[in-house]
């Protein structure tokens, strides 16, 4: 196989040129979107750049106390983005969104690194911070969605909610049909796109591994190992962040404190 192909700086500075056409659609379709994309695309550029920078000195380190630090802030940093684009009450939902991506992620990653993979040594900041990475990566999304419908459906049906505890059901019983379309409605786009997978699309993290001269099948197996692993870690972490919603969001009597709160 051949090694991969490098891109120079310049040559990346001439593809941004292609960045033209979101722009005249913005201009064209009156989206008012310019600032935007402008601020996404600089603070894509920086931070992508700055975070290259670091895990080369990280990668040459390799010290499990830095690698698990970062892991750490991932998860932190993961769980307070969560909540910024629900536009949720922090204070309320912050660990029930922590905890959901803690235990989603923790042990499935001891799993790849401790059992499948087994790096040497076993704390690998090469493998350890991107299958981190992609797995979080991979929740966000699920869990903003979950939340959002969640939450929107106590908004838009809060007499059914009522009428169900007036006829005696608990807090838990009453809410169990929201947190269940909530939770459907967040595994929807991932089950769709596994459906598609190989036949209409070829996943970002088998595509690299092509491009740089792996093995078609062996960048297969992996990418088969981290779509069973993104699965997991989507349905575990929305299932627990959802049932500790609903345990930190509902006042004992069954009332929706978060309804105070947005």
């Amino acid at each position: 196989m051949d090694s991969i192909i490098d891109i120079s700086w310049w040559q990346l500075g001439l593809f941004m040129m292609v960045l033209a056409l979101p722009a005249v659609i913005n201009w064209q379709f009156e989206l008012k979107l310019g600032r935007d994309f402008l601020v996404a695309i600089v603070r894509m550029i920086v931070q992508l750049v700055m975070v290259g920078l670091y895990l080369q000195f990280l990668f040459s380190l390799d010290s499990p106390a830095l690698n698990f630090l970062w892991l750490l802030m991932m998860l932190t940093i993961g769980a307070s983005s969560i909540l910024s684009s629900t536009k949720l009450p922090k204070k309320i939902l912050y660990l029930p969104v922590l905890a959901g991506l803690v235990v989603g992620l923790l042990p499935l990653l001891a799993t790849l690194l401790l059992v499948l993979l087994q790096p040497s040594p076993v704390y690998s900041a090469q493998y350890l911070i991107p299958l981190a990475g992609m797995l979080l990566g991979n929740s966000l999304s699920g869990n903003i969605v979950a939340l959002q419908h969640l939450f929107n459906a106590f908004k838009d049906k809060l007499s059914e909610y009522e009428g169900a505890l007036a006829l005696g059901a608990s807090p838990k019983q009453a809410s169990f049909m929201f947190v269940q379309a909530a939770l459907r409605q967040s595994l929807a786009p991932l089950l769709t796109a596994m459906t598609t997978t190989g036949l209409v699309t070829l996943p970002g993290m088998m595509t690299g591994q092509i491009l740089s001269g792996s093995d078609p099948m062996v960048a297969i197996k992996y990418q088969l190992v981290i779509m069973i692993a993104i699965f997991v870690m989507l349905t575990v972490s929305v299932a627990v962040s959802l049932t500790l919603a609903i345990r930190y969001g509902l006042h004992s009597s069954g009332k929706v404190l978060i309804a105070q709160e947005i």
